[in-house]
């Protein structure tokens, strides 16, 4: 939870994967920690304090989005991302801007419930086991949910001494085939498993509505057959197991909470529906899905499946390049719930550089694993990393700046021709060095270091 870390924490957290943007960095990080010290005023003045909703603005591929979504997965808290361009007026046809509150309660309840399962998970793999010995004990019996011994109870009094005896027997087979799933010697083995089947969907507004849900669960549940390995029937058990033991009503509960009180929601392109002023046409609709966003940012009550849901405390990062629009092409009243600006910069060759070494999940990281897998060892020399970090400064320079998605092209351009021949297992393994060289003759286009040298008199 937030309360775990300071400020200057959580930007340390996030300079492991995102390079630069410092402003930003610390105005998220202060919007998180005051979420934690609301929590510690006196009730009477805590209702009273609301977040300050943060407004992100620079070019796209700097590091809006991915600032967000570092920012809600540190504090696990639940996180929603759209984009504004996708919402229509109330009296559309599209999407409604309360299904982001919808969303945003779905993400709390798989969050929720996940940690439920974990607390449950021990005794749920206990039981799936023995679900499972059962089954393997005594496949004839189809129906799953019951104990496949309970036949045996139910027999005639003059039966019990012949009953006995089988349940002697069966309990000894049980046994061994335990302490065979222990071993994991038959998990290959194949049974027959019942399943509950998913309710069909309908996709209503841009969102997908559960049938089952529409009906309030008032149709029984359709189950079907399939024949699974053990190991897959052990999971598929657990997950039924550790769903029984879960109270769903403790779960709704804690996931209205969590996304009341810990909630993310971070519009994109909030640029593109600034219409104008005086305007007509397409504006006028523009200016119809900000005041439909207006009262969700100020905060009101949502009806969602799981219940009602206020707004008043979720914090709000919107984003916009708004290289065309400006920001006070936005109603007074929307920029007036986005206080806190800040300026996110481009990517200077220095970033590029620095996104290429310094971050956790650097691209040189992640494509060095996936060639591995193919037993190609990609070693990048120093020259390398400063022609790559050239390549992609030039292309955003000379043709659109798409910031740091730039070095995706760069990086399957450089590649291509070894990710296209590699897995053949004729092919021993072998090492790729890549100094600055190789960069030059394998870029083209657009993403063709510049020649510097006809500019020279």
């Amino acid at each position: 939870m937030s309360e775990q870390f300071t400020p200057r924490q959580i930007v340390h957290e996030l300079d492991r994967f995102i390079v630069g943007q410092q402003e930003a960095k610390k105005a998220v990080a202060i919007s998180l920690r005051n979420r934690y010290r609301r929590s510690r005023v006196e009730e009477h003045l805590r209702d009273e304090i609301i977040p300050k909703n943060i407004l992100m603005i620079g070019p796209t591929g700097v590091g809006k989005t991915e600032i967000a979504r570092r920012l809600a997965k540190l504090v696990n808290a639940p996180f929603i991302k759209v984009e504004a361009t996708k919402f229509t007026e109330v009296g559309y046809v599209g999407r409604d801007v309360e299904s982001m509150i919808r969303d945003l309660a779905e993400n709390a309840i798989r969050i929720v419930r996940k940690e439920h399962e974990e607390k449950v998970l021990p005794k749920a793999r206990v039981l799936a086991e023995e679900r499972l010995s059962d089954l393997l004990a005594h496949p004839q019996k189809k129906n799953t949910a019951g104990n496949p011994l309970d036949f045996l109870l139910g027999r005639q009094k003059d039966q019990i001494a012949s009953s006995s005896e089988e349940m002697s027997q069966l309990s000894k087979k049980k046994e061994e085939i335990r302490q065979q799933l222990l071993r994991g010697e038959i998990e290959d083995l194949e049974l027959e498993l019942e399943v509950e089947e998913e309710a069909p969907t309908l996709e209503l507004g841009g969102s997908s509505i559960s049938l089952g849900d529409m009906m309030g669960n008032m149709m029984p549940k359709r189950t079907r057959m399939r024949h699974v390995k053990v190991r897959e029937a052990r999971k598929i058990l657990t997950d039924q197991e550790a769903a029984k033991l879960i109270d769903n009503d403790a779960v709704q509960e804690e996931a209205i909470l969590r996304a009341e009180q810990n909630g993310i929601v971070f519009i994109d392109e909030i640029d593109k529906i600034a219409g104008n002023k005086g305007g007509s046409g397409p504006d006028v609709s523009r200016e119809g899905v900000q005041r439909d966003i207006l009262p969700i940012v100020e905060g009101c009550t949502v009806n969602t499946k799981y219940g009602a849901i206020k707004t008043d405390y979720m914090l709000f990062i919107a984003a916009g390049a708004f290289h065309v629009s400006k920001v006070s092409d936005l109603i007074p009243e929307l920029q007036g719930r986005f206080p806190v600006h800040v300026q996110l910069h481009s990517l200077t060759k220095e970033d590029f550089r620095q996104i290429l070494t310094v971050p956790e999940n650097a691209l040189t990281k992640q494509y060095r694993a996936l060639l591995e897998v193919d037993r190609v060892l990609l070693t990048f020399e120093d020259s390398a990393i400063d022609a790559i970090a050239e390549a992609a400064c030039n292309a955003n320079d000379q043709a659109e700046d798409i910031g740091a998605r730039r070095l995706h092209a760069v990086f399957e351009q450089l590649l291509e021709d070894i990710s296209f021949n590699a897995g053949d297992e004729n092919m021993p393994p072998f090492e790729l060095v890549i100094d600055d060289k190789y960069v030059n003759d394998h870029l083209k286009g657009e993403n063709k270091p510049a020649d510097m040298k006809k500019y020279i008199l």
